[in-house]
């Protein structure tokens, strides 16, 4: 039996429930800081030692971080659906939860690259130093993608969603695009969910289900529902 194709994109929300800050709280800041001041290709020219130690700081939060219900619920469904997991996180929690299918729009914390050329990437689980070069000489800088920066897995996300038989969002407010963008590529007859705390304005979106939840909540509620839509 083929599986039908479940694409999720997936936000800051999910991993909240681990313990792990959402980009923007509610007063603007991700840990403290400014997002121009550490989260910009600007940010990096300007002070990369700064830029450094924040992202250095995040790994550390991301390793001590665990898994929470919604991920391992994603992870179970992955025995009814062909699950296709597109994420903004930078966190490696929906691995460690079970999924297996799963694109990083925005970069991957676990990973370093030569701040020339985005093609030398490397893995990395502590520090990354000034002075701390690539095989091309390069300074090596977080594998993140940073704003004003192109995201270069988009072109495959939106390909993703454009053929998903079922559109799910989880934990994302749907306010930085690109990414947020992605809703649009989904076909107006598409069943589409959101699951969020604090669901977005969505009214232009149709035969879309919503569950004003956190996630681990609204996954448990969703389960049902999709289920209903395996034939």
């Amino acid at each position: 039996m083929n599986k039908k194709k479940l694409v999720v994109l997936t936000g800051a929300g999910i991993s909240a429930e681990s313990g792990l800050k959402t980009f923007r709280d509610s007063d603007g800041l991700w840990e403290g800081y400014n997002v121009e001041d550490v989260a910009t290709a600007t940010a990096w020219r300007r002070n990369p030692a700064l830029v450094q130690e924040f992202y250095n700081a995040r790994r550390k939060n991301v390793a001590e971080a665990q898994p929470n219900k919604a991920h391992y619920i994603l992870a179970q469904l992955q025995d009814d659906f062909d699950v296709q997991i597109i994420t903004q996180n930078i966190d490696d929690l929906h691995e460690r939860g079970g999924s297996k299918n799963i694109l990083h729009l925005h970069g991957e914390i676990f990973k370093m690259r030569s701040e020339k050329n985005e093609m030398l990437i490397y893995a990395v689980h502590n520090d990354i130093k000034m002075g701390d070069k690539a095989e091309d000489g390069a300074q090596l800088r977080p594998h993140i993608v940073w704003f004003e920066e192109p995201v270069p897995l988009m072109e495959e996300a939106a390909k993703r969603v454009l053929n998903a038989d079922i559109f799910m969002i989880v934990g994302t407010s749907l306010v930085v695009y690109p990414a947020a963008g992605l809703v649009n590529y989904a076909p107006p007859y598409l069943p589409k969910f959101i699951i969020d705390k604090k669901i977005p304005y969505t009214s232009g979106i149709s035969n879309l289900t919503v569950i004003e939840k956190p996630a681990t909540e609204g996954m448990e509620e969703v389960v049902p529902l999709l289920k209903k839509l395996m034939d």
